[in-house]
């Protein structure tokens, strides 16, 4: 908070000209604007407009004087409480004084005025103003931190019920199966059960490498071994990697992608893993026979990776906050995805960490979703 963005008002009350002009030369720094008023009505219109730190008011002024602007200001909500200094010409008796302070005056001033006194007293209050203007702004501050706190703790409690339910389901699995087994060892059954069980040990391994992911994007602890790679040959192990979900659903896969070769200086793993994370949300989150389209081509020298779907995709007032940690697109039926919802958190975190850029480029609910990832290539790194 600056005096030239912020500054400090200071109200400035006299009939005359002159004495407005020498008081305001008087008063002058850096941060300080003086607004100067002719009449008691001047003064009450400037009050109604800015937050003043101090009024400076002569007393005798024809029509409304300094006791009676006092008193109106001490009436009004937003003026009650700036501190009034009054100036005087003439000398004051015990019973102008008490009027005055029982008007609201912080001090009395006589003229002719000593400019150390009167700046003296007048940086204390422009003091105070601004330290209570600092105090403010840390309060709404803190607000907002506490606000943000309690956001974080409700998708804590969030993500705590979903990994619970998560968890829940494949361990009762495996525990059923271990029953059956024991009644049905040696028989076909048997094989056919540890090949559900062997699933449900792998969907356990992927909730647990969530979990790691998680920490690792809230210490900041996820890093890159950069090497010089193919785009091609990534996203081809990445569909590779996501092909047996595809097909399970029944998808179309259509790949574009270019012929041309594309060098990244990247880390190999984390490509794949942010097209393999893209390609199995669209495969989650989009019907049985649906389509899958996955492109890939260089504009301007950057790769352009875009993942569309037909899918259910992304109410409006989700998509803003689609990229935050545990955040997830509920079925058409209300009920919540499988997963944990960091998916594109951490896809979001690997691309910015290789100087790229991961964007929602288009989604409708019912018709469904385009991502666009934007990679710099070995070309653009050169340039």
């Amino acid at each position: 908070m600056t005096s030239e963005t912020h500054p400090i008002y200071c109200l400035l009350v006299d009939d005359l000209a002159e004495n407005l002009l020498a008081l305001e030369a008087l008063l002058q720094r850096d941060g300080l604007v003086c607004l100067k008023a002719r009449s008691g009505e001047e003064a009450l219109e400037l009050l109604l407009v800015h937050d003043v730190a101090l009024a400076l008011l002569d007393v005798q002024m024809p029509g409304m004087d300094g006791f009676e602007l006092a008193e109106y200001m001490r009436g009004n909500e937003r003026a009650r409480h700036v501190p009034i200094i009054f100036v005087t010409a003439g000398t004051t008796d015990l019973q102008r004084r008490f009027r005055g302070y029982e008007a609201g005056a912080v001090d009395f001033i006589q003229k002719p005025i000593e400019a150390d006194i009167l700046r003296s007293k007048a940086a204390v209050f422009f003091d105070l103003h601004d330290q209570r203007r600092q105090i403010v702004a840390q309060r709404d501050e803190m607000a907002k931190l506490a606000a943000a706190l309690q956001s974080a703790d409700r998708r804590k409690n969030e993500f705590l019920a979903i990994l619970g339910h998560e968890l829940r389901n494949p361990i009762a699995a495996l525990a059923a199966g271990l029953h059956l087994l024991e009644r049905r060892e040696g028989t076909d059954a048997a094989r056919e059960i540890r090949g559900r069980m062997d699933r449900h040990v792998q969907h356990l391994a992927r909730l647990i490498e969530d979990i790691l992911d998680i920490a690792r994007i809230d210490q900041g602890k996820i890093s890159l071994k950069t090497q010089r790679i193919s785009l091609q040959d990534a996203l081809g192990f990445a569909v590779e990697a996501c092909q047996p979900a595809i097909e399970a659903a029944q998808h179309r896969l259509v790949l574009d992608i270019t012929d041309q070769p594309v060098w990244l200086d990247a880390d190999y793993a984390r490509i794949v893993q942010i097209a393999s994370n893209l390609l199995n949300n669209a495969a989650k989150y989009t019907p049985a026979g649906g389509e899958v389209r996955l492109t890939a081509r260089v504009v301007d020298g950057w790769a352009e990776i875009e993942v569309a779907d037909t899918g259910i995709g992304i109410p409006a007032d989700m998509q803003a906050r689609i990229f935050d940690l545990f955040a997830q697109v509920k079925k058409p039926n209300g009920d919540q995805q499988d997963g944990l919802g960091i998916g594109l958190a951490l896809v979001r975190q690997l691309v910015a960490l290789h100087g790229g850029a991961l964007s929602l480029k288009r989604s409708v609910p019912g018709e469904g979703s385009i991502f666009q990832v934007r990679l710099p290539t070995v070309e653009a790194l050169v340039a």
